[in-house]
């Protein structure tokens, strides 16, 4: 017998988990359908972005869930453990278990539902078979949240049919689109990442949480100022904007996810889903030197690639190029009175200050004195 549907997400509701973030899975689509009909869902363009997102809305105080088919637990493998098991950000979590051994699936599900339950375990999370009878369901939303509450991802693996029917309702589509595209129309001044860090630390107001992305980005950020607002990201390299994302949604506070070309490269699907639910309070910059910095200087491949016009493209409102740190001035300046989903691009010149740290404070601990920042 199936779970009533409703009746289970109404448990979750009470547990105060009513943000979701995910991507489409049949033995799924029920629970789907119940959160898009009656909670906060973000449709992400994969299950790395899905858990990124979950992430950026626990930091602005929400519980969140994170759904996806086993075979999208292989994109959400980086957040899970570079993200979620660094931070202390935990996420409950729905994954089917498709391909489970003697049930008739796709020849591509095969490998994964002998190994999902094991893929969990080498992260660390913990996890339950769903039950089927609710009486046993709420003891395990009780532990699951129990788990929540101590900062332990949590994740249900899901069998086919666990789940009654729920129709979708209809959806109103968020059509989007770009009010303001600026190209480039004059030569770069190619200051260095850190000069472009230091005048976004100096123009943010008391509002705002910087958000920087993994690599050298957040260890300059750390030496220019340490800040309670600050975010250093650690590995899941390529979801500081989803991260954002999620805070933005979630929270009236001003926020700056900054980018480098080799993260949003990894995951560009971000930009469609930035631009889709639109946070006024968001400003997307990139810092681009077209290499890997972090890692020897090897090259991106974003030097044929034309990101404001692919900002535009997607929905972002506005999508403007910055030629100096003057620009950079003035265009967050205008942000900040005039807010609206923002993408602002900047070239710079390859290079940093010799012996550059490395952030002493833990990441749990910026999780937690920026959660009482947002919070508080």
């Amino acid at each position: 017998m199936a779970l009533d549907t409703y009746k289970f997400g109404d448990e979750l509701k009470k547990l105060g988990f009513d943000f979701y973030s995910g991507v489409p899975c049949s033995f799924l689509n029920n629970l789907i359908n119940y959160a898009i009909n009656e909670c906060d869902y973000v449709m992400s363009a994969n299950e790395g972005d899905a858990v990124a997102t979950s992430a950026g809305a626990y930091l602005a105080g929400k519980k969140s869930v994170v759904l996806m088919q086993n075979s999208g637990l292989t994109n959400a493998t980086s957040p899970i453990t570079s993200l979620n098991y660094s931070f202390q950000l935990p996420v409950l979590g729905f994954v089917s278990l498709r391909g489970e051994p003697g049930l008739s699936d796709e020849p591509q599900h095969e490998l994964m539902g002998t190994i999902t339950e094991k893929m969990l375990e080498l992260m660390n999370v913990k996890w339950e078979y769903l039950s089927a009878d609710f009486n046993e369901v709420l003891e395990q939303l009780a532990r699951a949240d129990e788990a929540i509450l101590n900062d332990e991802s949590f994740f249900f693996v899901v069998k086919k049919g666990t789940f009654d029917k729920v129709d979708l309702k209809e959806q109103v589509i968020n059509k989007v689109a770009n009010q303001l595209q600026i190209n480039k129309s004059q030569e770069d001044s190619l200051p260095l990442r850190l000069n472009v860090l230091e005048t976004i630390s100096k123009t943010k107001c008391e509002n705002t949480v910087l958000l920087a992305t993994t690599g050298k980005t957040g260890r300059e950020l750390y030496e220019i100022d340490d800040a309670k607002n600050n975010l250093y990201m650690v590995g899941s390299m390529g979801s500081i904007s989803s991260i954002g994302l999620g805070i933005a949604l979630n929270s009236n506070k001003n926020t700056i996810a900054i980018d480098g070309d080799g993260a949003l490269l990894m995951r560009m699907g971000n930009l469609a889903t930035n631009a889709y639910y639109s946070p006024k309070n968001m400003l997307h910059i990139l810092i681009d030197n077209n290499i890997h910095d972090s890692t020897g200087g090897q090259f991106t491949v974003s030097s044929n690639i034309d990101f404001v016009q692919v900002s535009s493209s997607v929905g972002y409102e506005q999508s403007i190029y910055v030629h100096n740190l003057k620009e950079l001035e003035e265009v967050i300046l205008s942000w900040m009175k005039n807010p609206s989903l923002t993408f602002v691009y900047i070239r710079v010149k390859k290079g940093t200050k010799e012996n550059l740290g490395r952030p002493k404070v833990k990441p749990f601990e910026v999780k937690k004195r920026l959660m009482e920042f947002i919070n508080g």
